[in-house]
């Protein structure tokens, strides 16, 4: 097993309307994360990862992508201590 991460991430541009949040949980279901997503006021979508860092960094590269009617200009990361305290990944309202 790989050394465990969480990563904070703000995602920029077309992401909110185009189902960005269920794809994200989706996707991270699918990778094996453990975390949340949700809509920000200000039109971006904030998610909290965790997990082994190959498969962190792998739902972090989806979110670069993200769905296909999402148009993704910027991705910030902020790589924090793992806390552990997550057991599944929720979509936030």
């Amino acid at each position: 097993m790989g050394e465990n991460v969480r990563a904070r991430v703000v995602i920029d541009g077309r992401v909110q309307g185009v189902a960005y949040r269920f794809e994200t949980q989706y996707a991270a279901e699918r990778i094996g994360v453990n975390g949340w997503v949700r809509n920000r006021p200000d039109g971006t979508v904030q998610a909290l990862f965790e997990g082994e860092r190959a498969r962190v960094e792998e739902m972090i590269a989806w979110c670069r992508r993200g769905p296909a009617l999402a148009r993704v200009t910027t991705v910030d990361v902020s790589w924090e201590d793992y806390c552990g305290d997550l057991s599944d990944f929720r979509i936030l309202r």
